[in-house]
């Protein structure tokens, strides 16, 4: 059941691939004292939440299971019986 819903998508390899990258530049700029690398890697990192999430509203992330009610499903169910 686990392994459905961990993000196992395009979207969400892409948008933890860049945000790891960001993390990386911005671990590396600390040990070098370089403050413009660690802002650089931190934009890198909101950058991958950005693509991530953009493409996951192009269709590439989780799509809906359709063995899930939506609540006015739900609330119509329920009324019916």
């Amino acid at each position: 059941m686990a392994a459905a819903a961990h993000g196992h998508t395009p979207a969400a390899w892409t948008g933890v691939t860049i945000t790891f990258i960001g993390f990386a530049i911005a671990g590396v700029a600390m040990i070098l004292p370089s403050v413009l690398l660690v802002w650089a890697g931190l934009a890198v990192v909101v950058l991958g939440g950005v693509v991530g999430k953009a493409m996951a509203m192009a269709g590439m992330g989780r799509q809906p299971s359709e063995h899930v009610m939506t609540v006015e499903e739900h609330q119509a169910a329920l009324a019916a019986a």
